[in-house]
């Protein structure tokens, strides 16, 4: 008899030992609910630079749309696909450092 006493307090502490446990660390629970909002303000600030970025593309094909053809943008842009440059045009190269790891350094 005594038993039976503690068996539905047992069964209620367990379920809702589950169910607490399942609110804190389950799949919807509270700490994947943090992950999602982190992961949200994270793909925000990727959305915000992925629109900077179409901003920009649009206004360099306007400036190469047929109406309103700017001759400097399809002169740079030619330019850079073909890799070329104008006899007129000045190249400034820049030197890159020496590599101090390079083959002259005895190991």
């Amino acid at each position: 008899m005594r038993f039976r006493a503690f068996i539905f307090p047992l069964l209620a502490l367990g379920a809702g030992g589950y169910f607490g446990y399942h609110l804190q660390n389950g799949d919807h629970g509270l700490a994947a609910k943090t992950d999602l909002q982190r992961r949200a303000a994270v793909l925000e600030g990727e959305l915000e630079g992925l629109r900077e970025v179409r901003l920009r593309i649009e206004r360099d094909v306007a400036l190469l749309e047929p109406d309103s053809l700017d001759p400097d943008m399809l002169d740079e842009r030619a330019r850079a696909i073909l890799n070329l440059a104008h006899p007129s045009d000045l190249v400034m190269m820049n030197r890159r450092p020496p590599d101090p790891t390079g083959p002259l350094i005895k190991r």
